[in-house]
């Protein structure tokens, strides 16, 4: 884990840059292994290891251009999240330009001429990596510059994980799919959700079932999560600072979440998170809870009473006790 410096703006720093680009949504195993390239690299040449990523996602921008909010993938991870993942990395700065409709208008010589400007001495970036207006620049135009202005350009292969390119697409289709294991593979651990606790209507504590809501922040405007449905999830309170950078409490604290739209007590079709955690009874208000994903119990249903619900509330607390029993077990073996 390092420190990391946050900048805004493609500015030069005080030291030259070994940096990788890329939005990193996930920060999977093929983003570890990008990301693990050019700490050696920095490492190696006396280079600050760097990364740039972009906020909104190009994808993002052009879906908001285009009036579609269809052509927006769901978010793998808030940028606070992403800021944790570049920490654990060991990179010490963190460049995420505002990607508005000038920046994506800009001519692929004057990216190449901030890079230049950021002192960067070598570079990575996906095989298949395009950049300036009409996604006109490519990799064989960075290889050109760099021969010009003195910085080394490399790509990295594609990682393939059970005959399947790993990519952020995949990882949200195995989510949307419910094929959690699959995603747990691609990403290198489970897929995780770090937000504040907040005061729900507590309705669930006058069913029996005491639950923490999750706020999903910014990006929910999570307005599509990759996930949804009901799971068995392991938890972890974070202690301070970013998601993920700042310590943990060392607890692991299991539980059942939903995350939907809980069509039995909300009519306001906005996606929530909401974990009841076992053998826990203490408060939790205004603290941040990560929580893991581990398997899919049952996908989010609409009952007919309260009554119902609770009676599928406790067969779900039961499956997923099992479910949770059975991957501890697995990870002892």
């Amino acid at each position: 884990m390092s420190i990391l410096e946050l900048c805004r703006a493609l500015d030069p720093g005080t030291r030259p840059l070994a940096l990788a680009i890329g939005n990193f949504d996930g920060v999977h195993l093929g983003h570890q292994t990008i990301l693990a390239a050019c700490l050696n690299a920095a490492n190696a040449q006396g280079l600050m290891p760097a990364v740039m990523t972009f906020e909104p996602m190009p994808r993002e921008l052009f879906a908001r251009l285009k009036n579609d909010a269809s052509l927006a993938p769901p978010r793998l991870m808030s940028v606070s999240e992403k800021l944790a993942a570049f920490s654990n990395a060991g990179m010490q700065r963190a460049c995420i330009p505002n990607f508005n409709a000038a920046f994506a208008a800009q001519s692929p010589q004057d990216f190449i001429a901030s890079v230049v400007r950021m002192k960067v001495r070598w570079l990575m970036v996906g095989e298949d990596f395009r950049f300036g207006s009409r996604r006109a620049g490519d990799v064989a135009m960075l290889k050109a510059a760099g021969l010009v202005h003195g910085f080394t350009v490399e790509t990295m292969p594609d990682i393939v994980s059970a005959g399947q390119r790993v990519s952020s697409t995949a990882i949200r289709n195995a989510l949307c799919e419910g094929a959690l294991p699959a995603a747990t593979t691609m990403l290198g651990g489970p897929y995780k959700i770090v937000g504040r606790v907040t005061h729900g209507k507590k309705l669930g504590r006058t069913l029996g079932f005491p639950t923490a809501n999750i706020s999903l922040g910014p990006t929910a405007r999570r307005r599509n999560p990759a996930v949804k449905g009901v799971f068995a999830v392991n938890c972890r309170l974070v202690t301070r600072g970013l998601e993920g950078v700042a310590s943990k409490v060392g607890l692991v604290l299991t539980g059942v979440a939903n995350l939907g739209t809980n069509p039995v007590v909300s009519s306001e079709n906005r996606h929530h998170l909401e974990v009841f955690l076992f053998d826990y009874s203490g408060d939790l208000y205004g603290k941040r809870l990560e929580i893991a994903f581990i398997e899919k119990v049952r996908d989010e249903q609409k009952f007919s009473s309260l009554d119902v619900l609770v009676t599928q509330m406790h067969d779900d607390v039961q499956k997923a006790k099992n479910i949770l029993r059975m991957n501890d077990d697995g990870s002892k073996g």
